[in-house]
């Protein structure tokens, strides 16, 4: 229980700030008539886009496995199987963006390889979250200060403080090429890739005690 007046504010910070990070996806397929031949190249294919990802060393962040889909494909009347069609899909976290367009355009000139992306975002734990903490929690002091002055009165005290979210939202800027088999004389173009700033938001919810106020 808390005697004498009391402030009651909200602090807020936003700020944009440039990735760290950015994720895609390539996946990569196969089709042949018989089961067999259809598994072969898709393992084939997949190898190859994993030697490619290795050659990118510590750039690459981290991949991970998808959807495996083995399908048959059968004509409209009947049941008998015509051709077999597989895909592998992975995603690929990147840290370094300066080799994003590079690596994603290498990969897309892979045979029978889709690339789709990027979606940039912030690491987990950036400091930015913390910064902009850090910001609410001023703000808030900031107003009821203001509040506390135009009253006549100080903040003496502080009663209570509640966080009422921090909100990412991470931006999205897609590429999608289907590879066709092999590189043009002197590789693939280059890409210039613009990520997007990371909006970044912290708000807070404070009590403040503020000494007698002197009104009139």
């Amino acid at each position: 229980m808390v005697d004498g007046p009391v402030v009651a504010v909200r602090g807020e910070a936003y700020r944009e700030v440039a990735p760290e990070i950015a994720q895609f996806t390539v996946t990569a397929t196969a089709r042949a008539r018989d089961r067999e031949t259809a598994l072969t190249r898709l393992a084939e294919r997949a190898a190859a886009v994993r030697v490619l990802l290795d050659g990118y060393g510590p750039a690459v962040d981290r991949r991970e496995t998808g959807e495996l889909r083995v399908r048959p494909e059968s004509r409209r009347t009947g049941e008998r199987v015509v051709a077999y069609h597989g895909s592998v899909a992975t995603t690929v976290t990147v840290s370094n963006l300066r080799a994003l367009g590079e690596l994603m355009l290498r990969l897309a000139d892979q045979d029978q390889v889709e690339v789709a992306g990027p979606w940039w975002s912030l690491r987990p734990d950036s400091p930015v979250h913390r910064e902009a903490r850090h910001a609410a929690i001023a703000d808030a002091l900031l107003r009821a200060r203001e509040y506390a002055e135009a009253l006549g009165a100080r903040v003496t005290a502080l009663i209570e403080l509640a966080d009422t979210g921090v909100a990412e939202r991470p931006m999205l800027a897609r590429l999608a090429y289907a590879g066709g088999g092999g590189a043009e004389a002197g590789g693939p173009p280059e890409l210039e890739l613009d990520p997007r700033p990371q909006p970044v938001q912290a708000a807070v919810q404070a009590r403040f005690a503020i000494s007698e106020p002197v009104l009139g």
